[in-house]
């Protein structure tokens, strides 16, 4: 949730944890895109008028980029016009002052609108995959990876953050035995990258072979 309202903030972060969610809170839109950028989220509350700016044109800029975690405005700007910007762009919209239950039903119908299976979800910063549906994300943006990168992307996260060595990679995605020296995990891992996006987490272990951080 994006705030700049330090009492709002507070109260509206203890509501939802009340309510059963982990929450997480930013002042302004730097240390919101931060957190964005480095975890991942099944539901983005934001205040339109903050510091740095409008919400609206981060989320837009966002979107454009193809990032897809459902929005919900939380705002004192409810003239008609403001709302159909907003829903433009976002997937809720709701006017301050509000009721605190009307906003937890509002954040709830969201998450299960966005999120994973959160119960067999394996997430890793903003990384989130989800085994029984092959389903993955980054930031909230669906990645589409085949079963072999889908697998090697597993062993990477399950070892969280410790080095994974290369016969370990190749168990893990390929049934028949392979030369030692195919280069087949290594063009996998490069398309991997390129999936993932950045900032780099897939890093390469001299010697070892691969870690995710």
């Amino acid at each position: 949730m994006a705030e700049d309202d330090d009492d709002l903030r507070r109260a509206v972060d203890a509501s939802l944890r009340g309510a059963g969610f982990a929450v997480d809170t930013a002042a302004d839109l730097p240390e919101a895109d931060e957190a964005l950028s480095v975890n991942g989220y099944d539901c983005t509350v934001f205040d339109r008028m903050l510091p740095a700016g409008d919400a609206l044109r981060y989320v837009a800029h966002r979107r454009r980029a193809g990032w897809d975690t459902p929005v919900l405005f939380l705002t004192g700007r409810n003239a008609a016009e403001e709302r159909v910007r907003g829903l433009d762009w976002a997937d809720d919209y709701l006017g301050k002052p509000f009721a605190v239950a009307e906003l937890v039903l509002r954040v709830r119908s969201l998450c299960r609108r966005g999120g994973l299976d959160t119960s067999s979800s394996l997430r890793q910063g903003g990384i989130v995959l989800d085994p029984g549906r092959y389903e993955a994300r980054r930031d909230g943006r669906p990645l589409a990876l085949t079963a072999k990168e889908f697998a090697v992307l597993e062993r990477l996260i399950r070892a969280q953050g410790e080095p994974v060595r290369r016969a370990e990679l190749i168990a893990a995605a390929w049934d028949e035995v392979m030369p030692p020296v195919s280069n087949v995990l290594d063009v996998l891992v490069a398309q991997l990258r390129r999936k993932l996006g950045g900032p780099a987490v897939l890093h390469t272990v001299r010697g070892v072979g691969y870690l995710l951080r």
